[in-house]
């Protein structure tokens, strides 16, 4: 099983494939947290006068 690991570990695609899937995690979280923040985008100062 330790040789097994080992191997995933030094492949190139899977390393880059771990990776993707991280990034991908961390991207989808921010957008699911930045969702339900509230924030709808700045107000513009000139629409009152």
């Amino acid at each position: 099983m330790k040789e097994f690991s080992n191997m995933l570990i030094k492949n190139e695609v899977t390393k880059f494939l771990f990776k993707t899937v991280f990034y991908a995690v961390i991207i989808m979280g921010l957008v699911y947290l930045f969702s339900y923040s509230g924030m709808t985008g700045p107000h513009f100062i000139y629409n009152e006068f």
